[in-house]
């Protein structure tokens, strides 16, 4: 059997197989890929869809076809049929689960050889009436007895004969979470591992480009721009896979284990353009704000900006203070926007008269990620409402290198003048006014009144542990930048960090560090330390959760080749602590992502870009639960202390005792230099083993799987309904693109330094890079 697949669909199509006699393919229907999700969107003809259900619904009659949605196959439905008499029966619920609604829906399975085995992963669409799926051309069936909708119930099966298997709805409404092909071919193929490829025309990765994936059973990855192909092909019988272009044909014959397909970073859209005399060069919607840059104008003394959309029903001045010259141009950015559409208009202005202005519409402006534990049953972390409006009553002030020493503000106990004074007057219990702190381009130690932190610089306290606050220290727009030194959080509950830079750090970039709980951290830039010996070359710490700091998210932050990226937990936790890591960028960073000790963690959806020693690391029982995240070169990406890859080598933890880790959905692309590497699955190895790898993220690890060194075991945190957090995960193979682009990691538009990394030394080099140091030792802020 032959199949094609053409370049339209080359975006998220997952498939695996292997040379050496085994099979396997797997559809996680409780995800939707970036371009699945803009198809259904876009085809309102074949696709309803009710928006407080988040229900995608195919309103047409379908009969042993594929599904499609703007013209284009459901990736995430690649090798599946659908049979349905009526409209509406078909159903997408996003970030959940596929559901066949009502009796004699068809869901077939195409293509299969007969020892295979089939794992399907469902549940009644009803609470109170139990009901079953009818497989057809399995034998050696189990688990499809009827069961309720308050219960997930796996069904497997062995197919009986080459061709294809059948799932029928009997009694109603089916939900389905999952599917899984495993187990052995039966036409003798070749049991040897290895293979040959006919000619190699691969090019570096890059999220830049749409781009093919393929691995291949001797580890190595080759990458494909997807706009030079003419096609795919794959040829299962003979097991050859041909990459097709107008130019070339690079032929894999028993070599390839895996297909991907990666979608290209999005870069942002600008706004339309009204020229009356403002030359306007840039404008674009971010994150609960929007810019703008324009070029001077002769004989302007100064310029107003105005901003017109969701809070603002008509043009509504912005604070002087966000417009700020540059050497070439004059830039303005407007913080505190709800979701929506907006126009911005620059004016003129001289002797107090506004005589020229422009204006730029349909700016588009987007809600930040409010998901994970710091937002779990709390609204509002920080100064800032969930919408992205401030909180009633805030006070805001904005700090530069020129009045971080002098600037005041006037709280409910009085007055306080300079930065560190202001945060002071938090300690004393007395002051629970919101405060939006905006910093303004560069500033250096020395240039603050004070710090309160001889080890880190600038501190946020409360009184007594977790104090609320509702504090935000935001950078404006992509410079904002803290040099030579960092903060330290102690007994604080609701502060936030989003938008910053912060370079050369006496100690730890950010440490969240005892009693701490509903903290933010997002959006930031953390680069080396200061320079120390030994493994302190790069400094200590980026961002750290200590001693009982606890309900911590730590999202869209961008590692840049820090050496200790994140320490979570130390060894004097009273527990339990939850923290969350989600599309963080750890690029070229060596370690620590996180290093976890005793806490419950879940690390969802992060880019691990050419880390030089190793990715996760569990240990002091941690429960760690590894969700759909992307390893690229990355040299051990997932260690329990003194277990599986860490026993083989010296170990990695001090010889601590091992955690656990639960594992679901990642990828393992281009193994790194040097690395042990091969995932160890409790199902390979029931002892000293990597992770337990599970089939759905609702599956538990039984209680007893346990640490080789300890006996510890997994908490189960994240199927807890009263612990864990809404959230819905991207796509894996849409990891990288969604941390790179515009919306992605670190600050606007990737912030104010840029630095390419050379792959092919910095995915294995964990010394500092002298061309990155100096660059931050320079650093001027223009």
């Amino acid at each position: 059997m032959k199949r094609l697949f053409y370049k339209s669909i080359l975006l998220s199509l997952l498939l695996a197989w292997t040379s050496m006699g085994s099979y396997a393919q797997s559809w996680d229907f409780t995800s939707i890929p970036t371009s699945d999700e803009e198809n259904l969107k876009v085809d309102t003809e074949n696709w309803k869809y009710d928006s407080t259900k988040k229900r995608y619904s195919y309103n047409q009659v379908i009969t042993d076809g594929e599904l499609m949605a703007n013209k284009q196959v459901l990736t995430m439905m690649q090798g599946l049929h659908f049979t349905a008499k009526t409209a509406d029966k078909i159903r997408i619920d996003a970030g959940k689960e596929l559901q066949l609604n009502g009796k004699d829906v068809v869901l077939t399975i195409l293509g299969l050889k007969a020892g295979q085995q089939v794992t399907i992963v469902y549940a009644s669409a009803s609470k109170k009436e139990a009901r079953t799926l009818s497989p057809s051309n399995l034998s050696d069936i189990k688990g499809f007895e009827k069961v309720n909708g308050a219960n997930k119930h796996t069904g497997t099966g062995t197919v009986t004969a080459n061709g294809s298997v059948t799932f029928t709805t009997t009694d109603g409404g089916i939900n389905i979470y999952s599917l899984k092909l495993t187990g052995s071919l039966s036409d003798n193929k070749k049991e040897e591992p290895g293979g040959t490829l006919s000619a190699d025309h691969s090019v570096a990765f890059s999220t830049t480009q749409n781009q093919a994936i393929i691995t291949t059973n001797k580890g190595e990855t080759k990458y494909y721009n997807t706009q030079e192909l003419s096609d795919i092909s794959i040829d299962d019988d003979n097991e050859k896979v041909s990459v097709n272009s107008p130019s070339f044909s690079d032929v894999y014959t028993h070599l390839v284990t895996n297909i991907v397909f990666s979608k290209a970073a999005e870069q942002g859209k600008g706004g339309e353009i009204v020229d009356k005399g403002v030359t306007i060069t840039e404008a674009k919607g971010w994150l609960e704000s929007a810019y703008a840059k324009w070029k001077p104008v002769n004989g302007a003394q100064t310029y107003q900006v105005y901003v017109k959309g969701g809070q603002h029903e008509g043009y509504t001045k912005i604070d002087k203070e966000l417009i700020r010259a540059y050497s070439d141009y004059i830039r303005a950015d407007i913080p505190g926007l709800k979701v929506g559409t907006y126009a911005l208009k620059v004016a003129a202005v001289k002797d107090g008269v506004e005589y020229l202005s422009s204006e730029v519409t349909g700016l588009q402006v987007k809600n930040y990620s409010r998901e994970g534990f710091a937002h779990k049953d709390f609204s509002g972390v920080g100064a800032y409402n969930n919408d992205g409006t401030l909180k009633s009553g805030a006070v805001v002030i904005y700090v530069n290198k020129d009045n971080a020493k002098t600037v005041s503000a006037q709280l409910g106990s009085g007055k306080f003048t300079g930065l560190q004074a202001i945060l002071n007057a938090y300690q004393k219990g007395n002051v629970t006014t919101p405060l939006a702190i905006r910093v303004l381009g560069l500033i250096k130690t020395g240039q603050t009144d004070t710090f309160e932190s001889s080890a880190e610089g600038i501190q946020i306290k409360g009184r007594k542990a977790n104090s609320e606050l509702n504090i935000t220290i935001e950078g404006i727009g992509e410079d904002a930048t803290i040099h030579g030194f960092g903060f330290l959080v102690r007994n604080a509950k609701s502060v936030e960090f989003r938008n910053l830079g912060i370079m050369r750090a006496m100690d730890d970039g950010i440490s969240l560090d005892t009693d701490n709980s509903n903290i933010w951290v997002h959006h930031i830039d953390v680069f080396y330390g200061k320079a120390g010996s030994g493994d302190h070359a790069k400094g200590d710490g980026a961002i750290d959760v200590k001693s009982n700091s606890r309900f911590i998210t730590i999202d869209h932050c961008h590692f840049w080749d820090t050496g200790k990226s994140s320490m979570c937990g130390m060894k004097n936790e009273t527990g339990p602590n939850y923290i969350t890591y989600h599309h963080n960028w750890f690029d070229h960073s060596d370690s620590r992502h996180a290093r976890i000790r005793t806490m419950s963690v879940h690390l969802w959806n992060n880019f691990y870009d050419g880390c030089a020693k190793y990715g996760i690391g569990a240990t002091m029982g941690a429960s760690v639960f590894s969700e759909k995240n992307y390893f690229r070169a990355t040299k051990d990406p997932i260690l329990i202390s003194k277990q599986g890859t860490d026993r083989k080598g010296t170990g990695t933890f001090s010889g601590e005792a091992g955690g656990m880790v639960k594992e679901f959905g990642s990828l393992f692309t281009e193994q790194g230099a040097g690395s042990n590497y091969t995932p160890i699955t409790y199902a390979a190895d029931n002892k000293s083993f990597d992770f337990y790898q599970v089939a759905t993220r609702e599956e538990q690890v039984p209680s007893s799987v346990k640490s080789l060194e300890g006996g510890n075991t997994y908490n189960n945190f994240d199927t807890n309904a009263s612990l864990m957090y809404s959230y819905t995960p991207d796509a894996t193979v849409d990891v990288p693109s969604q941390v790179t682009g515009y919306y992605g990691a670190g600050r606007l538009n990737h912030g104010s330094l840029q630095f390419k990394f050379n792959n092919a030394i910095e995915d294995s080099n964990y010394a500092p890079i002298p061309a990155l140091e100096s660059l931050l030792d320079n650093y001027t802020g223009e």
